[in-house]
């Protein structure tokens, strides 16, 4: 197994993050044109329509979990502790992750997104336990 695999995940969720950004902006610059909102404080922006606040809130979820999912992979990488079970579980988020920006800047059913959202979690919090264990036992 190639341990350089884990990088396209990590790649993925920037790239990712970048999507949402773009949907985001696009989405705040639409409503400012459209509805004539002048945002000057944060509080502003929750007067923007439901499509621009969910990307944004979406937008500030990927800097949440992520951050160890980043944190993580580079720690995976540095001391040699990429495997297999790993590759698959960094898939896993990415593919989750992506799953739960698409339904947060779409339709926006809680409960489908927080069910990917969970699955995310999962397959991080399984990564995080099994590096934290080969760290512990050597």
């Amino acid at each position: 197994m190639d341990a350089e695999l884990i990088y396209i995940p990590f790649a993925g969720m920037m790239l990712l993050t970048l999507v949402v950004w773009l949907v985001m902006f696009k989405r705040r610059i639409t409503a400012i044109r459209t509805l004539g909102l002048n945002p000057t404080t944060r509080a502003d922006l929750e007067k923007f329509p439901a499509p621009a606040v969910n990307a944004s809130n979406n937008l500030q979820n990927l800097f949440e979990l992520p951050v160890v999912f980043y944190a993580l992979v580079l720690a995976l990488a540095q001391t040699g502790h990429v495997d297999s079970v790993h590759v698959v579980c960094a898939f896993g988020f990415f593919a989750f992750r992506v799953a739960h920006s698409t339904i947060h800047c779409s339709y926006n059913h809680v409960m489908q997104r927080f069910s990917v959202y969970a699955v995310a979690s999962i397959c991080l919090w399984i990564m995080v336990l099994r590096f934290a264990f080969t760290l512990v036992t050597g």
